[in-house]
């Protein structure tokens, strides 16, 4: 089993630059194999890397390799409700995801690839009103251990930060002077770092990974435990 992993072939950024000028299916169909060779191939190598990296952290979260119904998100976008109608996703993402979960909406840890625009880091991405209630409701009973999270993740070179959209409100039933009213307005909690692209082609953007994904460990284990899930 491998936990080193080459860096992403360049031409991952290439297909995807060339996916956001052509996002129809015929494109995407002649290019199908370009997909699998330049993308598909090298994220499922990278997440099996991870993974074995990942279980230094937590045995908690899986990182599954497999092309179809892992870690990997689907290329294919939802357009049922939208009105933005092109197919595919013009970004690779990878979710690496608390055993118990089953949606994107988990707490875990996530990589984001695009060109010129590349984060890892880890937390929960707008979960649903019951799970998020539990969150606040454990950042209010335990505010000691709240404050230790918001140390731990944030340095002072201002590369980590604790993120999420929020609230223009608090909301219903907490006091609006509390002193992480703005912790408890948030949507979403989670620790990301940006990265130079340059990276993602060398084998250096393993290890960055793994420091963005311990530095958000803390963060994930408040809300596993908030929600009663093993870290």
């Amino acid at each position: 089993m491998m936990n080193s992993f080459p860096g992403f072939p360049e031409d991952l950024f290439g297909f995807l630059q060339d996916l956001s000028r052509n996002n129809n299916r015929e494109w995407f169909t002649a290019n199908k194999d370009r997909y699998l060779g330049s993308v598909v191939s090298p994220v499922c190598d990278f997440i099996l890397a991870m993974g074995q990296r990942l279980h230094t952290i937590s045995d908690s979260f899986v990182a599954d390799p497999r092309p179809n119904g892992g870690s990997m998100f689907r290329i294919y976008r939802d357009t049922r409700f939208s009105r933005d109608k092109r197919p595919y996703k013009e970004n690779v993402g990878c979710q690496f995801r608390h055993v118990a979960g089953k949606t994107a909406h988990a707490p875990g840890f996530y990589v984001h690839l695009q060109p010129g625009e590349v984060f890892v880091g880890g937390g929960i991405w707008m979960p649903p009103s019951p799970v998020l209630e539990k969150i606040r409701e454990t950042i209010v009973g335990r505010p000691a251990e709240w404050k230790k999270v918001l140390g731990s993740v944030q340095d002072r070179e201002g590369i980590y930060s604790m993120e999420g959209e929020q609230l223009k409100r608090p909301p219903r039933g907490y006091d609006a002077d509390h002193r992480f009213i703005e912790d408890i307005k948030r949507k979403s909690f989670f620790v990301m770092r940006d990265v130079n692209p340059s990276l993602v082609i060398t084998p250096e953007f393993i290890d960055v990974t793994e420091e963005a994904f311990i530095r958000a460990a803390s963060l994930v284990k408040f809300i596993t435990r908030s929600l009663g899930l093993s870290f």
